[in-house]
């Protein structure tokens, strides 16, 4: 049973005893057995821990765990202390210093926003060692839908990052009005100068939550 301690475990109440979950924690079960996978058990859930279901104000929506040695830790674009930022949250780093005008971070552990109200969701949680996608189309899209929907389903708004085409195809699941959606290119070197750098959406977010009188992300 997995348990998050806040919010989250009324909001999921179920959903871990679902047959699609059940066999997505059996396959978990031999690839953790017979692989090296990312990342630890423990920190599968770490923006859950991080982030209340309440107190999300921001969802930055990526793919698939890092899957190099040391860098995943449950938590989209970032790495854990220690680890050289990798490509796209190099250029995720470099919009923010010409959008907002700060320098950019020396860190990759993106922690700081999570704490925050930055839900730094991927949507599959899991993957093998250097086999990108390895663990897709195994019960994780189910999951990280069904979250995507109950946050939909909030009252409070949100605003919702969505870069990529495959980010992109989960706005179909944002159906609030009182929601927000920023769409952009992806941040990784191959698709960062068609319509990522220049996106503004991390002044554009803070503006959005000044406006509904929330504190501004620190980016």
């Amino acid at each position: 049973m997995v348990k998050f301690n806040n919010d989250w475990d009324e909001v999921l109440a179920g959903e871990f005893q679902k047959p699609y979950y059940l066999q997505l924690r059996e396959f978990l079960k031999r690839e953790y057995q017979s692989f090296t996978v990312y990342p630890d058990m423990n920190k599968i859930y770490s923006a859950f821990y991080t982030v209340s279901y309440g107190g999300v104000k921001v969802v930055v929506l990526g793919q698939d765990p890092y899957h190099g040695i040391g860098q995943a830790h449950g938590m989209c674009f970032s790495v854990q202390d220690g680890v050289d930022a990798p490509p796209s949250l190099v250029n995720i780093f470099k919009e923010i210093e010409t959008d907002c005008g700060t320098a950019a971070s020396s860190k990759g552990n993106l922690e700081c926003w999570a704490k925050q109200g930055v839900l730094l969701l991927n949507t599959v949680l899991t993957v093998r060692q250097h086999t990108p996608l390895s663990h897709r189309d195994k019960g994780w899209e189910i999951f990280t839908d069904t979250v995507i929907g109950k946050l939909n389903e909030r009252e409070k708004p949100i605003i919702f990052l969505l870069w990529g085409s495959p980010a992109k195809q989960k706005a179909r699941l944002i159906t609030n009005p009182r929601h927000y959606i920023l769409q952009a290119a992806h941040p990784s070197p191959l698709s960062a100068y068609n319509g990522f750098f220049g996106c503004r959406h991390f002044s554009q977010a803070n503006g959005i939550l000044k406006r509904l009188g929330e504190s501004e992300i620190v980016w």
